[in-house]
């Protein structure tokens, strides 16, 4: 028998001796136990049992307690299950007769700070109508949960999952908003830390205490000698920063830190602190949390020897998780986020792992792009890469709230010609504004001066090139960084999936070089492009198309309602289409009978696209649905200076 079969016979025996288990503490949960909900449960669990169990006794079967941590997982995601609003229960019911909703050309996402985008929770409801007018159906906030006083890396260092930090409102009010949205057809989607926590969480504290228990939540070493035996394979993520260890005199122990010395490397080899993480993933969905955005992914799995990234048993984690949520509250949806070489990133996005995922290639190569002015790179990893499962999604983003990092596959660099390390250098120089010419201004982010590396923190307009213009008072500058801008949303809007929008974006929002003021902050790049919101000034530049920053909002807005306006514009299906011109990024689109070619010229110089390239994907006539412009390809097609169109092919 193989291990296969002996797995699923070992499900099979399992699930029927656990199901009366089951329905006895089931009907301990209340009075309001029906026999509907026992029965709607048990169906999931049937269809779900298999896939859970093969993956929690590749992670914990070789325990003497595997069985009792089996019954405690699926007796959590019952209970949590259980404890589900009645309209978060209709919305799982509407999701799974429909589980590909989040494909539609409908889908736009925005993403924001709380604080800097409206203070509190309180007044970003009040923002809706705001939303609505811009066109979002998906609304990011960036963490909002309780976390230490000063250097708290932006609110990824957690000290609760269930409190939201008190300067931004409490839960009670994250959970009328997420159904105020609801009401409004905007889903919440939420950063979920899963890979450590903040020192100051309970559980660390208790660690720090001496409890022996909750020292086995993290890894913690009393032996420097063992740390280091597993540090000599792992890099140092931010190695100004120091190695990826912080010592705790408290407890005279070394404990693993992989981003910051307050961040806590949670234990997922302790079934316990699966099981504890599963409640706190839970309690979010339960509060209306649609799409949980499962944060640094690759570093979840350790194991000695290895460089403990991208492990297997990562994947077996988000997979596990995944199935229990089929069962618990399948209206959930998870976003990867990692933010390593594109092979790697791929392998998180599967129906059963990550239904949406990042795509930072595709963000990386946009602003390669725009500093090369040629597409080359762009094209070929777009064709190699952009393919995924089709029930699947990219999330497609110019910018996050992060710094830029220059992920390409050297390989494929290298067929073109291109020097990886050498490129990067060049990338980081031009968008810093020290390479001759350049159009950007960014900041350097973690720059290394031996060996030159660095990422770069700057806001989508400052990098385009419109900060420069402004300063330099040049006319011309400022009308070729407005359609850069244009550019490179009209690409995330129409390629395939959902795009995503930093909030500000939309208006042209210049870097803000006051964080340096902020102790908190100050040694952090990244806060130059996360400026606050100022209302008044906005709305301003939302009721004009007069100044740059008018047109912006106004030329994003029409281009969010034409692809809301064709389902050509749903899904992640693309093809790469050769124009023959290395400065023309092009692609076509099919979907629900409609045909669409884009062409967008990636230089300030007017550009030919060849006719008979486009001829092969729709004949001789199209309408540019962004001017309503007729074209009739009897000859080639001239681009102006960053100009893209977006052709739909007449019937």
């Amino acid at each position: 028998m193989s291990e296969i079969q002996w797995l699923d016979e070992e499900s099979s025996v399992t699930f029927q001796r656990l199901l009366p288990r089951l329905q006895q503490r089931y009907q301990g949960l209340g009075e309001d136990v029906s026999v509907q909900e026992w029965h709607s449960f048990v169906h999931r669990l049937e269809t779900h049992f298999k896939s859970v169990f093969r993956l929690l006794v590749n992670l914990y079967g070789q325990r003497y307690d595997f069985f009792y941590h089996l019954e405690e997982i699926i007796s959590l995601a019952m209970e949590m299950g259980h404890r589900r609003p009645k309209e978060l229960k209709e919305l799982d019911t509407e999701r799974e007769t429909n589980p590909t909703w989040f494909q539609s050309n409908e889908m736009v996402g925005g993403m924001c700070y709380v604080d800097l985008f409206a203070e509190d929770l309180r007044n970003l409801k009040e923002k809706i109508p705001y939303f609505k007018k811009l066109g979002l159906n998906y609304l990011h906030l960036m963490p909002l949960f309780l976390c230490p006083e000063g250097e708290s890396d932006g609110g990824y260092a957690v000290s609760s999952y269930r409190d939201v930090n008190p300067k931004l409102g409490t839960m009670e009010e994250l959970a009328d908003l997420a159904k105020e949205l609801r009401k409004n057809n905007i889903s919440l989607v939420i950063d979920f830390i899963f890979n450590h926590t903040s020192d100051e969480h309970e559980w660390a504290q208790k660690a720090l205490a001496g409890d022996p228990e909750y020292k086995k939540y993290y890894w913690i070493f009393e032996d420097k000698e063992l740390i280091d035996q597993y540090q000599q394979y792992v890099r140092d993520i931010f190695p100004e920063r120091g190695k990826s260890y912080t010592y705790r005199p408290e407890i005279k122990s070394w404990v693993w830190t992989t981003f910051y010395s307050v961040q806590w490397d949670l234990n997922y080899s302790n079934p316990e602190v699966f099981r504890r993480m599963l409640g706190e993933m839970l309690f979010l969905a339960n509060i209306g949390v649609e799409v949980l955005r499962m944060d640094a992914v690759a570093f979840i799995w350790k194991m000695l020897g290895t460089d403990c990234e991208n492990r297997p048993e990562a994947h077996m984690i988000l997979q596990a998780y995944n199935s229990l949520l089929r069962i618990a509250a399948p209206a959930v949806l998870f976003k990867s986020e990692a933010i390593v070489h594109p092979d790697e990133v791929a392998r998180y996005i599967s129906p059963n792992e990550c239904q949406l995922s990042y795509h930072p290639l595709l963000m990386a190569l946009l602003w390669n792009s725009l500093a090369t002015r040629e597409v080359k790179l762009l094209q070929l990893s777009m064709r190699n890469r952009f393919q995924i499962h089709p029930d699947c999604v990219w999330v497609n983003y110019v910018r996050c709230h992060d710094d830029i990092g220059w992920t390409f596959d050297d390989a494929e660099a290298w067929s073109l010609g291109i020097n990886g390390h050498d490129h990067r250098q060049f990338l980081n120089s031009f968008f810093s504004g020290r390479f001759p010419g350049s159009f950007a201004r960014g900041v350097p982010f973690q720059e290394n001066p031996q060996t030159g590396d660095a990422r770069i923190s700057g806001t989508l307009a400052s990098l385009c090139g419109l900060e420069k213009a402004l300063q330099q008072e040049d006319e011309g500058e400022k009308e070729l960084s407005i359609q850069r801008i244009l550019l490179v949303h009209s690409v995330i809007l129409s390629i395939g999936g959902i795009p995503l929008l930093y909030l500000g974006d939309e208006v042209a929002m210049l870097n803000d070089y006051s964080y340096v003021n902020d102790p908190a902050k100050a040694n952090d790049t990244r806060w130059v492009n996360r400026p606050a919101k100022d209302w008044k000034k906005d709305t301003d530049i939302t009721e004009t198309s007069d100044t740059p920053q008018g047109r912006v909002f106004d030329q994003i807005c029409h281009l969010i309602q034409l692809r809301k306006q064709y389902p050509v514009f749903a899904s992640s299906q693309m093809e790469i289409v050769n124009t023959g011109n290395d400065h023309i990024f092009s692609y076509l689109r099919r979907n629900s009978g409609q045909q669409l070619v884009v062409v967008a010229n990636f230089t300030e110089r007017p550009q030919t696209v060849n006719a008979n390239e486009v001829r092969l994907h729709g004949g001789y006539r199209f309408t540019d649905i962004i001017s309503d412009q007729t074209i009739t390809l009897d000859q080639d097609l001239v681009l102006e200076p960053y100009q893209f169109r977006w052709m739909l092919k007449q019937n």
